[in-house]
């Protein structure tokens, strides 16, 4: 069992830079592929980066490839996602949650969902 807390979220002006954290409990954490999602009010959720349980593969949105990048400490059971280069339409909460599943792109795929934070970029 894997439980999730978000931080780092914020206002910030387009082209300011962010960074998420993600603070896991469980002895397990290493096991997980882990990933952020978001969901933009009135929009469905998104997929927007996952990192392998080893950390030595990731995969991104294309949206944020080249502005986002995810990263994870299996000895500090932590997962953060450096945002930089923020645009309006990056405001979404975003979550953190634990792969279960083999489809990374796919948000069904999640579970263990922290409560997500809020990030908002002005224009």
């Amino acid at each position: 069992q894997v439980q999730l807390v978000e931080s780092g979220g914020g206002l910030v002006q387009a082209g300011d830079s962010l960074r998420l954290s993600c603070a896991a409990s469980g002895r397990t954490f290493s096991n997980y592929g882990m990933g952020w999602l978001r969901q933009a009010p009135g929009k469905e959720r998104e997929f927007v980066a996952a990192i392998s349980g080893s950390g030595r593969s990731t995969w991104y949105l294309d949206s944020v490839k080249g502005r986002f990048t995810i990263s994870r400490d299996n000895a500090k059971n932590t997962v953060h996602l450096q945002m930089n280069s923020l645009k309006p339409e990056d405001t979404a909460v975003y979550y953190c949650a634990a792969l279960r599943g083999s489809r990374v792109y796919s948000p069904s795929e999640y579970d263990h969902w922290g409560q997500g934070t809020q990030v908002t970029v002005s224009s």
